[in-house]
């Protein structure tokens, strides 16, 4: 019967050498192919258009927030409008009111003279007889 014998470290080193160099003659086979240079080419086309849609969307992005900025300007701007309009709006009325009750107490003013002007005229006759 024959006993099992493990390999010596010389064996196990000659042997990952020899791996190594057919796997390095395998891969420099490869890159000598000419499909691999076309798929090379093609990763590099694919590469170069996703960068250039990747830069189409940032421009886009940038355009659509330029656009939203002049969009809320413009509602700012016609917001302050408005608050102005509405405060002129609330001036006017204020004025009118003011104008309305110095009109009603002036009317009020000139009925209590007259009541007191009569009042004073029915006592004269009262003293006086005629």
């Amino acid at each position: 019967m024959s006993s099992f014998r493990s390999p010596d470290l010389v064996e196990r080193r000659n042997n990952a050498a020899t791996v190594k160099k057919v796997m390095l003659e395998k891969f420099r086979a490869a890159r000598q192919e000419p499909a691999f240079e076309q798929r090379r080419l093609k990763r590099i086309a694919v590469s170069k258009a996703r960068a250039a849609r990747a830069d189409e969307r940032e421009a886009a992005k940038k355009a659509l927030k330029a656009e939203l900025t002049v969009q809320a300007a413009r509602a700012a701007e016609l917001a302050a409008q408005a608050q102005r309009e509405t405060e002129k709006a609330e001036v006017l009325a204020k004025a009118k009111a003011a104008e309305h009750d110095a009109a009603v107490a002036a009317e009020k003013k000139a009925e209590r003279d007259a009541r007191y002007a009569a009042r004073k005229t029915a006592k004269k006759i009262r003293r006086r007889g005629y």
